[in-house]
């Protein structure tokens, strides 16, 4: 730490920041533009002027640019100088000449950086008085709105977008004072990260497209933190909500996690809480038609099915632990199902135990970030976790940040750092089927098979410790890439390494843990990542249960007289013949869904469970990070949380003794209570109980307005605010705010004189550190004291291909694959058609008719020249349904004449 002087203050000051993340960290109002805390300086705008003196004599001083200048032991600064201030005023006003000052109708007016920061500058009056130049805006696909003119060159778009995030088709053109910001032509933006370049960019050039559609200002919508349900990545988000629709999702930031940056997936999949889909009565089959009837109808008719046989319950990755818990409690561990059939349920269950046991740290996306060597062993996280790709990105700039401890350049000058590695690449190795995007920044990128990836990863677990498991028959070129890895791997201070369930191999997550464990042998900073299907999985995971086939083998064996199933769509774990033989021999089907999915039409009772905005809960990332998030939207009956519909069937069967809750907080102490790895879950967020100085915390800014306005065609007077016993949050402006609140529980970034996210600098502790109010979330997996390093597996044959069949591959997608997210038409138009990829000769324009399962499919063809012959990959759930793991499928190509 060093102590300079701020118009006479003496202050503690990190020495390896600039003096403008000082003087904000001191709790100065310092205005800047081109500056963001995860992207550096680079001193564009000119903005953060202040006076600096060389001792306490010097009277004269300096105008300087607190951004690119670094502190020293006793440096001595002015910010309200008058100098520097009328220094700050012209520069607000020269970037103001070519603005269009439209604020009344900006998307991004009420939470806008410029008008925070013009404000605070004291500019007020426009002197320009000739033309402003104009721009032509570009479409940018169905996130991104485009608004050129009022862009004031800052360049934080194209830094983030293709230093940070990796994007390649959005640049800057032109020069001087006509600089424009966007593609060399209209079209969307390919980034999965584009949509950050709305909380990114200072102004309204970037506005959120979807959002446009049914825009409301900052100011009138109510907030809750939460979870995000589309991977098992964790990242934390806000979810802004109107007139009971959920409006947006924004960042909301963890500094272990996503800290400032969300994918495009996790922030536009929100949509099918607003979808015509949505589940909103209860009903049941009458005369052969789904009838809607009242839920105490419902319940009553369910009571007459449970007395024809024993009750069977299915779980989801996708619905909260407390749901899954309270169904598990009602039917009991022996007859509770994970919703997964084979081989992913044993996939999921040995990724579960191997987090559990492993001597490696189970990594954070922070640490991903900070590792010095990563290998990324047959997953491609780009698809099924894609802020872990933006993450593992990082690590090319941790390589250039050596580079520059040895130039003796501060980190936080980011042009000098960037220049000075340009040349080097990633130490990422990645072994995958198929490209990813992360193939670029990688040192090392290879194509195999999974199976040969994981003798890759077992020989190189092997050559870093001689007592794991060997792996035979290796070629020379094999071993020379074994040694080369391993030895990366071995000489790094911070390893990595990834994998997943994508191609449901156990081998496969078996040498990723023995390679972890084996560095753990070696080094007490290895680290192991695990990516798995959904957002609670390894929640899930924890509470157990048996799988699909199980279930089925139940049915067809008498055993089963009703079958619930909670908020899982069977068809896309089941091929259609199992599941049809399965559900034929149950004679009651229940399904407690949010959305109308195959499951649920062919249900015989439903009950429509809220949407996760619409209650709380809690979801276990695949770090083993169990997370809280909060009800924004407060829905009408008979919509009401999984469990509580569990609770009203316990009643209705007779068992309310066994599931018996009242509030979320119960259902968490009850769940924490009876599993053992869950205990610690009620430390995730503070409960419903909690109050912020003798008040519960508010959901909204003080500054609501138009409460009466909204019913103003029904009536004039006020209705009361809706009340939930499930959340700390008033659900009005009415309640306790300080930046000093839980980082669980922050609704909305806001403090006087910052409206704009940039706010959250007031927030935390440090800036780019941790939150004033503490962590949000716990982690689970950190209680493992003494684990010993262990080996398991063996290494899987050779691959090899054959001539009457084809390996067919699960190829996930960003946008296309996942569940719920597809309900939401911004995920839809962004999603790419259905094809087949296929190594060898293919015609272009052909189309293949491939088997899977009971089913045949005729879907595009496309040559990928990075596959063998006799191997393709297929995405799942877009042609078949239930395909989620490797097989060897029947497959002839059907000319595209002979199509038409």
């Amino acid at each position: 730490m060093a102590t300079i002087y701020i118009d006479g203050r003496a202050v503690e000051a990190r020495a390896n920041e600039n003096l403008l993340q000082a003087c904000l960290e001191a709790g100065t109002d310092l205005p800047y533009f081109c500056w963001h805390p995860e992207l550096g300086s680079v001193g564009a705008c000119r903005q953060c002027a202040v006076k600096q003196f060389a001792n306490p004599d010097d009277k004269r001083g300096r105008i300087v640019m607190a951004c690119m200048t670094p502190v020293t032991e006793g440096a001595i600064i002015s910010v309200d100088d008058p100098e520097a201030k009328e220094f700050r005023g012209e520069v607000v006003e020269w970037l103001m000449t070519n603005h269009p000052h439209d604020c009344p109708v900006c998307e991004e007016g009420g939470e806008c950086h410029l008008q925070d920061m013009t404000v605070m500058t004291g500019h007020r009056e426009r002197r320009f008085k000739f033309d402003k130049r104009t721009h032509k805006n570009q479409d940018l696909g169905p996130f991104v709105k485009h608004e050129m003119n009022r862009c004031i060159a800052c360049y934080r778009c194209v830094r983030y977008y293709r230093d940070y995030a990796g994007g390649e088709d959005l640049g800057v053109f032109a020069q001087h004072n006509n600089v424009y910001f966007g593609r060399h032509a209209s079209g969307t933006l390919e980034s999965t990260f584009a949509g950050n370049l709305i909380e990114v960019c200072p102004t309204g050039v970037f506005t959120d497209k979807p959002f446009s559609a049914m825009y409301s200002r900052k100011w009138d919508m109510r907030g809750a933190p939460s979870v995000c349900t589309h991977c098992s990545s964790g990242c934390n988000t806000i979810i802004n909500e109107r007139a009971g629709k959920v409006r947006r999702t924004i960042n909301r930031y963890n500094e272990d996690v996503n800290r400032y940056f969300l994918c495009d997936r996790g922030r536009y999949g929100n949509g099918f809480v607003n979808a015509p889909t949505r589940l909103r009565a209860a009903g049941y089959v009458i005369d052969g038609q789904m009838t809607p009837v009242p839920p105490a109808q419902a319940l009553s008719r369910l009571a007459e099915m449970a007395a024809n046989g024993p009750i069977v319950g299915i779980g989801s990755g996708r619905a909260s632990v407390e749901s899954n818990y309270a169904l598990r409690a009602l039917v009991g561990a022996s007859g509770f199902s994970t919703g997964w059939a084979e081989p992913m349920h044993g996939v999921v269950t040995l990724a579960s135990d191997l987090l559990r046991t492993t001597p490696a740290r189970v990594a954070t996306l922070q640490e991903s970030e900070h590792a010095d060597a990563v290998l990324v062993l047959g997953e491609d996280v780009s698809a099924t976790a894609p802020r872990l790709s933006l993450a593992l990105r990082q690590t090319r700039r941790e390589a250039c940040n050596k580079l520059a401890d040895a130039a003796r350049i501060p980190h936080w000058l980011d042009a000098p750092v960037r220049t000075l590695g340009s040349e080097m690449l990633a130490p990422i190795y990645i072994a995958t089927p198929a490209p990813t995007d992360l193939d670029g920044v990688a040192t090392v990128s290879l194509r195999a098979m999974p199976d040969d990836i994981a003798r890759l990863g077992f020989a190189i677990a092997n050559r870093i410790d001689a007592s794991a498991p060997s792996v035979d028959g290796l070629t020379e070129e094999e071993s020379a890439r074994v040694a080369a890895i391993a030895d990366a791997l071995i000489a790094a201070e911070r390893p990595l390494v990834v994998s997943g369930t994508q191609y449901a191999s156990e081998a496969l997550l078996q040498a990723a843990a023995n390679i972890a464990a084996a560095l753990s042998a070696r080094s007490r900073n290895a680290s192991l990542s695990l990516v798995l299907p959904e957002a609670n999985s390894l929640g899930l995971a924890m509470i157990g249960g048996i799988s699909l086939d199980d279930v089925r083998a139940q049915a067809l064996s008498g055993r089963i007289g009703t079958l619930i199933v909670m908020e899982a769509d069977l068809t896309r774990q089941m091929d259609a013949g199992p599941l049809n033989e399965m559900l034929g021999a149950v004679r009651h089907l229940v399904v407690i869904d949010h959305s109308v999915t195959p499951t649920a039409e062919r249900g015989e009772l439903v009950l429509p469970s809220t949407a996760f905005s619409e209650c709380g809960g809690t979801l276990v990332s695949m770090e083993g990070r169990a997370q809280r998030f909060l009800q924004v939207v407060y829905p009408e009956a008979p919509l009401q949380v999984g469990w509580r519909w569990v609770r009203d069937l316990a009643r209705a069967v007779g068992a309310e003794d066994v599931v018996n809750w009242i509030t979320l907080d119960q259902a968490i102490a009850a769940t924490a209570a009876e599993v053992p790895a869950l205990s610690r879950i009620g430390e995730a967020a503070p409960g419903a109980g909690y109050k912020l100085e003798g008040t519960p915390l508010r959901s909204q800014t003080d500054r609501v307005s138009g409460r009466t306005a909204i019913r103003a065609n029904i009536s004039v007077r006020d209705l009361p605010p809706p009340q939930s016993p499930d959340t700390p949050l008033h659900s009005d402006m009415e309640g306790s705010y300080s930046t000093e609140m839980p980082g669980s529980l922050v609704p909305f970034y806001r403090v006087p004189g910052w409206n704009s996210e940039q706010s959250l600098n007031k927030f935390q502790q440090e800036i780019g550190g941790k939150m004033r109010g503490g962590d949000s979330g716990v982690r689970l997996l950190d209680d493992a004291t003494d684990v010993r390093v262990s080996y398991g597996g063996t290494a899987p044959d050779r691959f090899a291909a054959r001539t009457d069949v084809v390996l067919l591959l699960p190829e996930y997608r960003a946008f296309g694959t996942e569940e719920t997210s597809m309900l939401s038409d911004p995920i839809k138009e962004r999603a790419a058609a259905p094809s087949i990829r296929i190594g060898g000769d293919v015609a272009v324009g052909s189309t293949v008719s491939v088997q899977i399962g009971d089913e045949t499919y005729e879907v595009a063809a496309q040559h990928d020249p990075s596959l063998p012959a006799g191997v393709a990959l297929c995405p799942p759930h877009m042609v078949a349904r239930a395909f989620t793991a490797p097989r060897w499928v029947a497959m002839r190509t059907i000319s595209a004449e002979a199509v038409a």
